[in-house]
């Protein structure tokens, strides 16, 4: 028996991080278990995109590619507007897209799906302490009786639990980049276009477009310039109310945005933050995705966290029970290919929000060029790549 087919796996978060890596630990033979805070898989948020060889490598050797592209929203081209609706700016689907855009709540089912028969998933639960022995780790939850682990990912995000436990506190290692964002679900009533249209006033956006998959829904999203706030991160109803405040007086099709978040099912809200840890790994705890180098929007957090998964399954399954070796090269790989992908999200804020009315008649002014447009097009399909071992062949060659 392999010493994969003996390592249990703790990974804590079940978004995009958690099941890919829970679908190749599994192939791989590891005991995974998932905890996820929420009490079911969380649908909603904004659409995600993959750029490049690397995310769609990636993708192709999950078996899930064509699923992916079935699903594939064909991008979001967006128009700026003033208070009164007087067309501004638009940017066509591919400024913001890439190869494939896909709704954040597909992905999350489609990675659930695929990981399901190999993983124990275990919802409305999340770990509590964390004590490393010599032969494991020691986890506490909320909820559940303590159990043991040979491993333990974190895999929560931003505002990761385990490394907060592991790690220390998370003003270490996040810094806020001085935005805050929100999306929600609202009917269609209207009879919107899937294409969005954003009001911009100085340092606030505010968006809305029909989903792509259900004519009848409507996604809203909001960007608004902020120093940090101290908010309740599991209170939806101080997070509206954060909102409301920042959108408060305005124009266009503002309010009735507003009103639409009092019967919204569901609310992300956030920090535009980046996370840089200096080590990605303490003993037998590993840091994934976001929690490891998260840039909340526009720094690709989602097709890093994809192929990360794939990059810490494929050294844990080459390093025959050597956790410390099969860390320490998961981090040698990837490091400067993710802090290639960050960089994108320190922007994002600033350009869908400038603070001031000179930066958007700049903005605007400059994006009306064609030729700056193309410009920035070109620019933006050149993206970090790494080149990737193919794990399948290297343990076949192994075993």
């Amino acid at each position: 028996m392999s010493a994969s087919t003996r390592t249990r796996v703790l990974i804590s978060g079940a978004s995009i991080a958690g099941p890919a890596l829970a679908h190749w630990l599994g192939r791989y033979g590891f005991e995974v278990t998932v905890v996820e805070l929420a009490p079911a898989l969380r649908g909603g948020g904004q659409n995600v995109d993959f750029r490049g060889p690397t995310h769609l490598t990636v993708l192709e050797r999950m078996g899930v590619l064509e699923e992916l592209r079935a699903l594939d929203t064909g991008g979001s081209p967006i128009t700026f507007v003033d208070q009164d609706g007087r067309r501004l700016l638009h940017l066509p689907a591919d400024f913001a897209g890439g190869e494939l855009e896909i709704p954040r709540g597909e992905l999350a089912r489609l990675l659930y799906r695929h990981s399901g028969s190999r993983a124990e998933y275990v919802f409305g639960d999340s770990v509590a302490a964390l004590e490393q022995t010599p032969s494991g780790v020691r986890v506490a939850f909320r909820h559940g009786a303590p159990r043991e682990f040979d491993l333990v990912i974190g895999a929560d995000g931003l505002h990761s639990t385990v490394r907060r436990f592991a790690f220390g506190p998370e003003q270490r290692y996040v810094r806020h980049l001085g935005y805050y964002a929100a999306t929600w679900q609202l009917p269609n009533d209207d009879g919107l276009p899937t294409d969005g249209t954003a009001l911009n006033v100085p340092g606030r956006l505010m968006s809305v477009g029909a989903d792509h998959r259900d004519p009848t829904r409507a996604g809203a999203f909001c960007l608004f310039a902020s120093p940090e706030l101290r908010y309740d991160r599991h209170d939806p109803g101080q997070q509206k109310a954060l909102v409301r405040q920042a959108f408060a007086g305005l124009g266009w099709r503002v309010p009735d945005l507003l009103r639409s978040l009092d019967a919204a099912p569901e609310l992300y809200f956030d920090s535009i933050s980046r996370a840089d840890v200096p080590g990605w790994s303490t003993g037998r705890i590993a840091l994934l995705g976001d929690a490891a180098c998260g840039a909340t929007i526009g720094g690709m957090g989602t097709g890093t966290a994809v192929v990360a998964a794939y990059v810490l399954a494929g050294e844990l399954a080459l390093a025959d029970g050597d956790h410390r070796a099969a860390f320490a090269r998961y981090e040698e790989l990837l490091r400067g290919y993710a802090r290639g992908c960050q960089k994108g999200g320190d922007r994002t804020g600033p350009f869908l929000a400038p603070r001031t009315r000179v930066g958007l008649r700049l903005r605007d002014g400059l994006l009306n060029r064609r030729w700056v447009l193309d410009r920035m097009l070109a620019l933006g399909k050149q993206v970090s790549s790494v080149e990737l071992p193919d794990y399948r062949a290297l343990l076949s060659a192994v075993g």
